[in-house]
């Protein structure tokens, strides 16, 4: 422990903080949407149905708006 950088010396310190706070909380990503995450993800899922996504010949993609009057897609 002559020469410890930065990042030993806070593991050190963060080890020696979990002795007394536990691990770090894991949530889990299963269950039931509340009806307040529904509502968002609908309105967002709105929101990108006005966007097209092109990729360029390179492999890149960018998003432009679509063709309100365009009805090939759908």
């Amino acid at each position: 422990m002559a020469h410890e950088n930065f990042s030993q010396r806070f593991m050190r310190a963060t080890g020696k903080l979990r002795f007394f706070f536990g691990p770090a909380h894991r949530g889990t990503t299963e269950g039931e949407m509340t009806a307040a995450n529904k509502e968002l993800l609908a309105e967002r899922e709105a929101e990108a149905q006005q966007w097209e996504t092109v990729t360029r010949p390179d492999g890149s993609t960018y998003v432009v708006p679509k063709d309100p009057g365009d009805r090939s897609l759908r």
